[in-house]
């Protein structure tokens, strides 16, 4: 076989045919030197953008939660009486409560209204309730409405924060009594 053949797949040139560098001048220099420090700036400005799109958004998150979960959307009161107090839950245990509470037609005539779910934050607020439940006693309710359930405080957006009687007008449960005569006969019945 003959040697002598171009081989066009290898990369060899003459040193002769290599173009000479050509020598950056002053001017050029900072030209170069300007456009690179333009490329890095503006590469920055993305980042910067962008850390700042971030920390919009994490910043309305939290405050988009804390309206939600942990501001209280209203404060209010609610008059009745306690018809169950429990503790309930299967990973955080809470008080959860249950009320009839009662309200007027026109202003003048008393009207019962559906019962009404709350949760007990802590103990002592617990054991009131549920003396109150005993002794049938109309109590006034006062309670902060959140927009959001957070499992740690209860089971409804209503979270107690006191119990004290109604001292406007005290009666009895109207249901206590109506209660006891279905116990008593079906005790007679056993």
């Amino acid at each position: 076989m003959d040697d002598n053949f171009d081989d066009h797949f290898t990369d060899v040139h003459d040193p002769e045919e290599q173009p000479q560098q050509h020598q950056e001048t002053e001017l050029e220099r900072e030209e170069r030197e300007i456009k690179e420090a333009t490329i890095e700036r503006r590469g920055n400005s993305v980042k910067m953008v962008l850390i700042l799109i971030i920390t919009a958004m994490v910043l309305f998150l939290g405050w988009w939660m804390w309206q939600h979960y942990f501001h209280p959307y209203r404060v209010s009161q609610e008059k009745g009486w306690i018809m169950k107090v429990s503790n309930e839950g299967s990973l955080f245990k809470t008080f959860e409560g249950e009320m009839v509470s009662e309200g007027y037609v026109d202003g003048t005539i008393p009207a019962i209204t559906s019962d009404f779910k709350f949760s007990i934050p802590n103990d002592t607020l617990a054991r009131q309730a549920m003396q109150w439940s005993q002794d049938g006693k109309r109590i006034v309710l006062t309670y902060n409405e959140y927009k959001g359930i957070v499992l740690w405080r209860g089971n409804s957006k209503h979270v107690v924060v006191s119990i004290e009687p109604d001292t406007n007008l005290i009666k009895d449960n109207p249901y206590k009594d109506a209660q006891q005569p279905k116990e008593e006969n079906n005790k007679k019945k056993d």
